[in-house]
């Protein structure tokens, strides 16, 4: 099975589509190629015009949903990589991801919910998905989004 094909199937899976262009908001580029490195700006979990599981992890959002909205965000970053790069095929490695999570004030398991994020690269890209991350609990994040992942992929 092709990367594009894994790709489908892991947004499939979710019961999401992405149809058209990505909304982006704000005066930046999503995408930024620099050599052999290419940073994508950070993804909330959003399907269209609506923020998908939006609230705090552990109050308003459990750490299942924050995985699912953490692997809807990583499949942004990976559709964002493609129609930059033509094909997924073209990733050779992601270096890097940071994994932001809007926590409730006792909760501890952002690596947890970064773990849905590092599950959906591995599972698209094989071992080109194998990164460092960071995992990061913050009080409030854009739009009232769960989950917000940046990524830097090598081509």
């Amino acid at each position: 099975m092709s990367r594009h094909d894994r790709y489908e199937a892991a947004l499939q899976a979710l019961g999401y589509s992405f149809d058209g262009p990505l909304k982006i908001g704000g005066d930046y580029v999503p995408v930024l190629h620099l050599g052999d490195q290419v940073y994508i700006s950070g993804q909330i979990p959003r399907v269209n015009d609506t923020v998908v599981l939006p609230g705090r992890v552990g109050e308003d959002v459990s750490l299942a949903e924050a995985q699912t909205a953490a692997k809807i965000s990583t499949l942004r970053c990976l559709k964002l990589l493609s129609e930059s790069l033509g094909s997924l095929d073209a990733v050779k490695g992601i270096a890097r991801i940071n994994v932001f999570v809007q926590s409730a004030a006792d909760f501890t398991q952002q690596s947890e919910v970064a773990n849905g994020a590092s599950a959906i690269l591995h599972e698209v890209l094989g071992d080109a998905g194998k990164h460092t991350r960071t995992s990061v609990g913050v009080y409030q994040l854009p739009k009232n989004a769960a989950v917000e992942i940046d990524l830097i992929a090598v081509v």
